[in-house]
């Protein structure tokens, strides 16, 4: 059974698969398959971090699919909360606790995910590749995606496009508020067209690529000031996946080339220390019960006292070492930093997502071919990581559904 969409839940405690029988959700620790939902072809498939609640979009060229309807599903009780219809296909779909984002080719559409009123709908240049970041977090929620006009900076140092030539898409990102709905900042990220754009848990960090994919920027948000530089390696890649861990001191980067970098953040850059429990602290304790047990127990709140001491001694092991960053005139003149571990995928021609645990010092990725593979990061002294655990996202797809 071949997988049309795999993706990660917003605190990386779920994996989310989408194939051309139906849907099913995984918990990453302990793995296990604790959802199936065989109801016809999927090619989107997001959840709302551990909550029951689900978004489905049928996969295009499948029977009886339609990619360009959004379905909103309650998992538990296996009941449809909504339906909409768009006038192109769905490419992408975003959500934190308040906001829910459609990415069609040449419209973001904006949704109040409480009662899926339509706040806003943003005009874009093409988009096919769907390129666009939301905050997790409700609180300091961000929409970033490829700006629709350069600047007026990089418009003086480019040579403008023939009448005749579509604009060239530049390598500007536009932050937008999704609380007021207003255009937050424009920020100058790279020269070549923005690639990938990922934020962090908090809201407060803004990761870029550009389709060179050799240096990743990394910006305060809604600031726009350049905190790091990262450089991936000096032969051009596709960037396929950006993911911050939970308290933002780590950075997993995957691409075209089979090496996965993890990059790492100083302890003491600019960054709100106070991290939002209910977006930010992982929580992948007490799910034996599958991911709707986890629903149910996290509304309890027993985890979190424990779990935000964990977190919090992750953060000190990580950072101690390190020093505060530079002013961005001093920075410029350095050469990016190198990755500070890395691990090489068995399957190196596989597309890949990656992240990292919150709990543990542990990178998780997901393969194009249907695996998930773990690696233990050495925190201490880095290099290249351990693989734990490899599982297949695609054994038992076939089962019936089951809670």
């Amino acid at each position: 059974m071949s997988m049309l969409f795999a993706n990660f839940n917003q605190d990386f405690t779920c994996v989310s698969v989408g194939t051309r029988k139906g849907y099913s959700i995984t918990n990453c620790e302990p793995f296990g398959r604790v959802y199936t939902m065989n109801d016809g072809a999927k090619g989107i498939v997001e959840m709302l971090f551990c909550t029951s609640l689900i978004a489905l979009v049928g996969a295009a060229d499948q029977p009886h699919s339609s990619p360009r309807k959004l379905q909103i599903v309650n998992t538990k009780r296996q009941s449809m909360i909504c339906e909409l219809l768009f006038p192109s296909s769905i490419l992408a779909v975003k959500m934190n606790r308040k906001t829910l984002v459609i990415v069609l080719e040449a419209e973001i559409y904006i949704y109040d995910i409480s009662n899926m009123r339509l706040l806003h709908v943003i005009e874009t240049t093409p988009n096919p590749d769907a390129i666009c970041a939301l905050s997790p977090s409700a609180d300091s929620s961000f929409l970033a995606y490829p700006s629709p006009v350069p600047s007026p900076a990089t418009t003086m140092s480019t040579t403008p496009a023939p009448p005749s030539q579509p604009p060239t898409q530049s390598g500007d990102v536009l932050l937008f508020s999704t609380r007021s709905l207003t255009v937050a900042n424009v920020i100058q990220a790279h020269k070549s067209p923005i690639a990938l754009l990922s934020i962090n848990p908090s809201g407060t960090l803004l990761a870029t690529a550009s389709d060179k994919g050799t240096v990743i920027r990394v910006w305060s948000v809604p600031g726009a000031e350049k905190l790091y530089q990262f450089r991936r390696g000096t032969r051009e890649a596709k960037i396929y996946s950006i993911n911050f861990n939970s308290v933002s001191s780590l950075m997993a980067v995957s691409s075209a080339h089979e090496t996965v970098h993890i990059f790492r953040l100083g302890g003491s850059q600019k960054r709100d220390p106070s991290i939002s429990e209910t977006d930010s602290v992982l929580s992948q304790e007490g799910i034996d019960g599958g991911y709707e047990e986890f629903i149910n127990k996290k509304k309890n709140g027993g985890l979190q006292n424990s779990l935000k001491r964990r977190s919090m001694q992750m953060t000190k092991t990580i950072s101690h070492s390190m020093g505060g960053y530079l002013p961005n005139a001093v920075t410029e003149m350095w050469e990016p930093t190198r990755d500070f571990a890395w691990l090489r995928l068995p399957s190196g021609g596989a597309r890949c997502l990656v992240s990292l645990s919150g709990t543990t010092p542990q990178v998780m990725v997901i393969s194009s071919e249907g695996y998930f593979y773990s690696y233990n990061i050495d925190l201490e002294n880095g290099g290249e990581c351990t693989l734990m655990k490899q599982y297949s996202l695609l054994d038992s797809a076939d089962d019936s559904t089951k809670d």
